[in-house]
């Protein structure tokens, strides 16, 4: 199958309206990632003594607006940035087992498997090892096929420069680099928003509800534009132009949280479904018990955005509410509110921001919503004030994030203190509690100015252990200017 460049750059072979597959590309000499592939092939070589079949590239990403509303079913709007996981893949038809070799294998140890009797364990407590999230990829494939599957051995090399834990979807990106090497090796169609579907689902094994947009911008991405993602009623993705000159800057803040090691992540999730059932019973739905997404209710009373906020102003009246609060408003019991309503490392909770995090949603979709309206406008004419406003939504989104969703950190506030000082709009990007922050500056020379502010007032006052391991690189590795880049790619030598 050839490779059939679209104007956007993006390999891929439509085979129908808006239907895009990924297909094989030959590696050109001249490629940025050439001569990161070719040191993953030496790698796998050395490692297991025959050539890799293909190769495998899937990017992290950034979400420039659209924080934690996918989950409820509404559009955000990420980018694909060039940090990615790369793969180097052989199968074996001769046996079942799986081989997962690290490039940096002081840090992440080997894994051996047999895929006939494969399964995923979580640790009580901390993180899954690395490896489990590939594993949930080869599981997603396994579900997909049913009774199609078949065990093929698989000997896999990997490398990434997706920072951990950083809010770029580190861990979504390995997932899905995972369901699309099986499904090569599988020899399934690759269709790319099918892909994207299993590698979401697939994440529950994990212990993660993910809503979607990390798996879909990691499919989906082109290079030159931001992607408005809907999930609703079926996954979407329509290219956005960003605004011309402007140029995006990630920052890493360098504090860390793992969403599979927290319940923080996944209490969010449990909130907003129980204001969605709470309002939903409230607006007289007989099947409340069974809505759980905010879009959901949104489309069975016919709301808008303007009326689904006074809804949840007029009806979600307390800051915090109980379990017995809970309970005598969805008339359950206790046992009912654990086994039905809260997930398994969420039924600790004994209180609930059931307004705030509602509140967030809905006016966070408002902003998604204004945002790619605004880009639309400033792609057939120019406005500095349109431009500006782009700026107060990112602020407008962080300050709800802080304050309503309650994701912040410390260390993410003093990134955010500095880009104000620097008249930067920017806003903590990914799940938060950490991770990193987005910041929207007006030229390329304006965030090599920005950058170097950040470096001076906030990289060099690190502490010594992280200062050791990130000057010698003059912090490049953690603040960057990124372009929107390509999706999820698939390459022979």
């Amino acid at each position: 199958m050839s490779a059939n460049r679209n104007g956007n750059g993006t390999s891929a072979q439509s085979l129908g309206a808006g239907i895009e597959f990924v297909t094989q590309q030959q590696l050109q000499p001249d490629s940025k990632i050439y001569e990161r592939v070719q040191n993953l092939g030496a790698f796998f070589e050395k490692q297991f003594g025959s050539k890799a079949d293909f190769f495998v590239r899937v990017p992290g990403r950034v979400n420039i607006i659209g924080e934690h509303v996918d989950y409820c079913g509404y559009s955000v709007l990420p980018m694909a940035v060039s940090q990615s996981i790369f793969l180097a893949v052989a199968k074996d038809e001769d046996n079942s087992e799986l081989h997962l070799r690290n490039l940096e294998e002081s840090k992440f140890e080997g894994y051996d498997e047999d895929l006939k009797t494969f399964k995923i364990d979580l640790p009580k407590t901390g993180g899954p090892a690395w490896y489990k999230y590939f594993l949930c990829g080869i599981k997603g494939i396994q579900e997909q096929l049913g009774g199609k599957w078949r065990p093929i051995g698989m000997r896999i090399a990997v490398d990434g420069n997706v920072p951990l834990a950083a809010g770029l979807s580190s861990s979504s990106a390995m997932v899905s680099s995972a369901v699309l090497a099986t499904a090569q090796v599988q020899g399934m169609q690759l269709d790319r928003r099918e892909l994207a579907s299993i590698s979401a689902k697939c994440e529950q094994y994990i212990g993660t509800h993910s809503g979607g947009m990390d798996q879909a911008i990691a499919y989906l991405g082109r290079v030159g534009c931001a992607h408005h993602i809907e999930f609703h009623p079926k996954l979407k993705g329509t290219p956005v132009t960003l605004p011309a000159g402007k140029c995006f800057v990630v920052a890493n803040s360098l504090a860390q949280k793992n969403k599979a090691a927290s319940s923080d992540y996944n209490e969010r999730v449990v909130e907003c479904r129980l204001a969605t059932r709470w309002l939903a019973k409230i607006k007289g739905l007989l099947n409340w018990q069974d809505i759980v997404r905010f879009i959901d209710l949104e489309e069975a009373c016919q709301m808008d955005n303007e009326t689904f906020e006074t809804l949840i102003k007029d009806n979600l009246t307390k800051w915090v509410y109980t379990r017995a609060d809970i309970c005598k408003e969805l008339g359950i019991t206790e046992q009912d509110l654990e086994t039905k309503f809260l997930s398994a490392n969420t039924r600790h909770m004994e209180q609930f921001k059931l307004r705030q995090r509602a509140l967030h949603v809905i006016q966070e979709s408002g902003r998604v919503a204004k945002f790619r309206q605004i880009c639309e406008q400033l792609a057939v004419r120019s406005s500095e004030q349109d431009v500006k406003k782009l700026g107060q939504l990112m602020r407008q989104s962080h300050e709800s994030l802080r304050e309503l969703y309650e994701c912040s950190h410390p260390d993410v506030e003093r990134l955010i203190a500095i880009s104000n000082e620097q008249d930067v709009s920017a806003r903590v990007t990914g799940a938060g509690w950490g991770g990193c922050i987005v910041a929207m500056c007006d030229s390329i020379e304006a965030a090599g100015d920005y950058i170097k502010a950040l470096k001076r007032d906030y990289y060099a006052n690190l502490p010594a252990h992280l200062l050791e391991r990130h000057q010698p690189s003059d912090f490049n590795e953690v603040v960057f200017a990124t372009l929107p880049g390509n999706g999820a790619e698939l390459y022979v030598k």
